[in-house]
């Protein structure tokens, strides 16, 4: 049974060899309040196509994994609360069972390799956990990155991540952390963590020509291209410390765990800068479509020829 199912417009972009940018749901239907979710949604798609790309928001609609989503399927992940959050775990019981999901950053890598798509654009990456020495909370996206051959364009990792054990543990998988105009490891809101990147690349032609190079030599699995927030959009650091302490501290004592996890922080995070985690969320996500979409284009040519 195929269950890939590409809309017409990535099905169009494939027969005509143009370059395809995907991008995840889970943000649409659990990492923002509505309306925001869903103009984000639109207009990080609009960007895609203003750089000559085409994009591909990919989430689980009727036992079928969507590569491309109309408005209505869009609305409908921005609105419904009933949308299970799926990981590479949950694929399978949500495909079969045809519940609505939304891909987080592993599962899209999945759809994305299944569908030829190189380049997957997202907010940032998910990680190691703080104090998973005690809850053994690792994020499936660390794995997802050293198995399958996908370029995420991120803004780093979540600030509430342990993010140098992050990149330890990415560097334990072998999977190469790039800095787009950056030798920092940009934390999500804040353009700096205080940890270094492998390597510092300024231009998509050098980033696109690492990821060609590290797949031709048969070197399995996905890469990490940090795009830092714009320094006009950029939250204060040790303010976004202090605020991220007091989040992990209730969801303690609230006995949040698991899946559950990053959402309510992410929602307590909101509240507690007034709204500026949010406006700095929709703004890194711009960001990294636009440099997303001018890789992928940088990349077309070498992977697929000319188009």
């Amino acid at each position: 049974m195929n269950f890939l199912h590409l809309s017409e417009e990535v099905r169009r972009a494939k027969e005509e060899n143009r370059p395809v940018v995907a991008l995840e749901s889970t943000i649409v239907a659990h990492g923002m309040p509505y309306p925001d979710n869903l103009n984000t949604a639109r207009e990080v798609e609009a960007i895609i196509r203003d750089h000559g790309a085409v994009p591909a928001t990919i989430a689980i609609l009727d036992g079928k994994i969507r590569v491309g989503l109309a408005e209505d399927e869009l609305r409908f992940l921005a609105k419904h609360d009933g949308v299970e959050k799926v990981s590479r775990r949950d694929l399978p019981h949500v495909i079969a069972t045809g519940k609505p999901g939304a891909t987080t950053v592993a599962a899209t890598m999945i759809c994305a390799r299944m569908a030829g798509i190189d380049v997957f654009v997202t907010g940032g990456i998910g990680g190691v956990h703080r104090q998973a020495e005690k809850t053994m909370d690792i994020s499936a996206d660390l794995q997802e990155l050293a198995r399958t051959d996908v370029a995420v364009v991120c803004a780093g990792a979540k600030s509430v991540l342990d993010i140098g054990l992050t990149l330890e543990y990415l560097e334990t998988l072998g999977v190469p952390v790039i800095g787009v105009g950056t030798e920092e490891f940009p934390a999500f809101y804040c353009r700096s963590s205080g940890y270094p990147v492998d390597v510092r690349l300024d231009t998509p032609e050098e980033i696109a020509r690492v990821i060609h190079t590290k797949w031709e030599l048969g070197l399995q699995g996905g890469l990490v291209i940090a795009n830092p927030i714009p320094e006009a959009d950029a939250l204060e650091e040790e303010t976004m410390e202090r605020i991220i302490a007091d989040a992990l501290r209730e969801a303690e004592a609230a006995g949040i765990s698991g899946k559950r996890v990053t959402p309510f922080l992410l929602d307590r995070i909101k509240t507690l800068t007034g709204g500026d985690s949010l406006r700095a969320n929709i703004a890194l996500v711009k960001h990294n479509a636009r440099v997303g979409a001018q890789i992928a284009r940088a990349l077309h040519p070498l992977r697929h020829g000319r188009s």
